[in-house]
């Protein structure tokens, strides 16, 4: 590839990338029919193979993804919501709890909180909680103070399955006409870092949503045995934030402290509670992650926070849904780096040039010789010369 070339390509690269910043608030529910087409399209692989067309495959496997998110929904909202409303209509006791927990730790340095009208906060609290009606209309009603808001909204929804379904039927063609478009030059290189980037980010992201629903499962049943009536709450959203590294266990395990802390104040439920997220942390370490995600991701802990808070910063909620799958792919681009890099002029010539530049000896000292090899065991005498006026051997 030429220099012209390269440059080429180099500005085609950020021209794309700019584009994509730029229509980043539209392009969110494509980019997330593009995940779910990608997360169903092995599933479909799997029905051609078993013999089934590429159309009757995309049915069965859109056709269980829409009723499976349909059964949650039905289930899990009206759960949810319910134990919303218990936590506003609980909240006063919390802010007692709470209140009674920070008064001595502020008197130790002077700052009295007693000025704090606590019935007074507590009709407020549920005062606003009544006028909103719950946490639904609460939803609705803040979509809907602004109709452009609520057409963008409803109109992101409806497409999102629209989308996902073209593109899990015309996955293998897309594929093709994007790799047709590629430089011929730099086809066969990009093809491979493709191959490579699909293994670890389908690896990733089917591993990690599975350990998601399972932590969720493993969180919830755990506080319900321990008697706590937010269980479903903290299960649900310490499973769903598991896919950063300890924050769904950090959380998890601060939210039900103080649930159980206001509920049931005695050591054993502590004890219970911390067991619960002890064992599912383990379970989570040591069993689902090597079984479903292994070590064929490869991301260090830190470089997921990494890539999510900067995804959040650059692109919002799209660059939430885009950190990941962009930090696996650049992931794969630096493996091809370090590889290139190794194998390069440059890294050999460093180590030649290093051992170039040792310094010589300063003039007028004398250089030191160099170290005697170890002495070896004495070697047996070669036979002696008679003119060199050694005495003959003595006769037998």
């Amino acid at each position: 590839m030429t220099d012209t070339q390269k440059w080429q390509l180099l500005a085609l690269t950020v021209l794309l990338a700019a584009l994509l910043y730029w229509l980043r608030p539209v392009l969110t529910p494509f980019a997330a029919a593009a995940l779910l087409a990608y997360l169903g399209d092995p599933l479909v692989g799997r029905l051609e193979r078993a013999g089934l067309s590429r159309g009757i495959g995309v049915l069965v496997v859109f056709s269980s993804m829409g009723i499976a998110l349909l059964v949650a929904l039905i289930v899990l909202v009206p759960m949810i919501e319910r134990q919303l409303v218990h936590l506003i209509m609980d909240l006063p006791n919390y802010v007692a709890w709470l209140r009674g927990w920070l008064e001595p730790q502020f008197a130790r340095l002077g700052v009295d909180l007693s000025e704090w009208d606590a019935p007074r906060l507590k009709e407020l609290l549920l005062a606003h909680w009544k006028e909103a009606g719950g946490a639904a209309s609460q939803v609705l009603g803040a979509i809907g103070r602004s109709g452009w808001a609520a057409v963008h909204v409803l109109t992101s929804l409806v497409l999102i399955p629209v989308v996902a379904f073209y593109f899990l039927r015309d996955w293998p063609m897309l594929v093709e006409r994007v790799r047709e478009l590629l430089p011929r030059t730099v086809e066969p290189t990009i093809s491979r870092l493709a191959r490579e980037s699909d293994e670890v980010l389908g690896a990733f992201l089917r591993g990690q949503l599975l350990m998601m629903l399972a932590m969720m499962v493993i969180y919830t049943v755990g506080l319900w045995l321990c008697d706590i009536d937010l269980a479903l709450l903290i299960g649900t959203g310490a499973g769903l934030v598991s896919f950063v590294p300890y924050l769904g266990a950090i959380l998890g395990v601060g939210a039900a402290l103080i649930a159980t802390l206001v509920q049931h104040p005695d050591p054993t439920h502590i004890a219970m509670v911390l067991a619960v997220f002890g064992i599912g942390h383990a379970i989570e370490g040591y069993v689902l992650q090597p079984w479903l995600i292994g070590d064929r991701i490869g991301l260090h802990p830190v470089a997921v926070m990494f890539a999510i808070f900067c995804g959040a910063e650059l692109g919002g909620f799209l660059g939430v849904l885009l950190a990941l799958p962009v930090a696996a792919v650049a992931l794969v681009l630096l493996r091809h780096a370090h590889e290139r890099y190794v194998g390069s002029a440059l890294y050999a010539a460093s180590d030649d040039e290093a051992q170039a530049t040792i310094p010589d000896a300063p003039t007028g000292v004398a250089a030191e010789p160099p170290p005697a090899a170890p002495a070896a065991s004495p070697a047996p005498a070669p036979a002696p010369d008679a003119g060199a006026g050694h005495a003959p051997p003595e006769p037998r």
